[in-house]
């Protein structure tokens, strides 16, 4: 009976135990190495990253024990990139996370053997990060933001909020290799009674000559597209806006948390949650070749109430009861 019940236990624990054989090839005392890099700041997109780590806490992973995270933060400097990769891979880490389309492209240069997991992609495919949704083909999977073309949304809710909008001017940076897509795509939803007014602008500075344009070329609002740089400067913008009674709309709901009028797209904070699974799988010995890229399901709709009362904005009770969030 004693010797029946060593082998039951020995089945048990074995059973236990298989889910992490990957991970068990590894010494106990060595924990996998995880590289992060973001196009954004530490202080201003650290949820990000916060919601990456409570993902794989759920998951089992224990930071220090079973995993490191190295955290690079590229403050928005898209030139500074490369040099942030490298020093990420000569950590020898056994995953890079990587954030944004511009850190994800810098990334999949630099390597075609360390797995990279991304999230806040854009695209996937329109920048050739996977070779195709369903079987990404090679070492980059993740979640993806973006599962539709929501152009025709963004000037849907602001000639709803504006219903004479005439002139609406498109924020973008230059660096960021999905722009000038972003902008073809709204010029092409645009209706020919409304003119879009693109700007660029690559740093803080430039922002505030965008603003100047804005007033010297009298567009009525504002699109402001997702960027590391603009993400980090949203309650700059924000404040900018709210001086020249601008309404604004934003991609995520953090610029509008920080001022902006309006956001409409996926929980960008919640996709790092949601590729923190892919983190685990592929730690467990799955292949991002072969993990199918997840596309958002829900976008939600946030409204800044004390932000329509300082620019003089009445918004429709239709538009409100749309939303998913008031923000007062």
């Amino acid at each position: 009976m004693n010797k029946l019940r060593r082998i039951l236990l020995t089945l048990a624990v074995g059973a236990a135990c298989a889910p992490r054989a990957a991970l068990a090839q590894r010494p106990a005392s060595k924990p996998v190495r995880i590289g992060y890099l973001d196009t954004a700041s530490a202080s201003t997109a650290g949820n990000r990253l916060d919601r990456l780590r409570a993902g794989l806490r759920d998951l089992g992973q224990v930071e220090g024990t079973d995993i490191l995270i190295d955290a690079r933060w590229a403050e928005s400097a898209y030139d500074q990139l490369p040099a942030l990769a490298a020093s990420l891979l000569a950590q020898k880490p056994d995953l890079i996370v990587a954030a944004g389309p511009a850190a994800i492209q810098t990334m999949r240069r630099a390597t075609s053997t360390v797995p990279i997991v991304f999230a806040a992609s854009g695209d996937p495919l329109v920048f050739g990060f996977v070779q195709s949704l369903s079987r990404p083909g090679g070492n980059v999977t993740g979640v993806s933001s973006v599962g539709a073309d929501l152009s025709a949304k963004y000037l849907g809710f602001l000639r709803e909020a504006l219903p004479g909008l005439s002139t609406v001017a498109v924020l973008m940076n230059p660096g960021h290799p999905g722009h000038p897509d972003y902008l073809r795509s709204i010029q092409a939803a645009t209706p020919a009674s409304v003119r879009v007014l693109p700007l660029q602008a690559a740093d803080a500075g430039q922002i505030e000559a965008a603003f100047g344009a804005i007033r010297q070329r009298g567009a009525q609002a504002l699109i402001v597209l997702g960027d590391g740089l603009f993400f980090s400067q949203a309650r700059r913008i924000a404040e900018l806006a709210v001086q020249q009674r601008l309404p604004t709309l934003f991609s995520t709901r953090e610029p509008v948390q920080a001022g902006g009028l309006m956001s409409y797209g996926p929980n960008l904070a919640e996709q790092f949650y949601r590729a923190a699974s892919y983190v685990d799988k592929i730690l467990r010995g799955a292949l991002p070749a072969d993990l199918p890229v997840e596309q958002p399901t829900t976008f939600e709709l946030v409204i800044n109430l004390k932000t329509a009362k300082a620019i003089g904005l009445t918004l429709r009770q239709p538009l409100l009861l749309r939303a998913d969030a008031l923000i007062e």
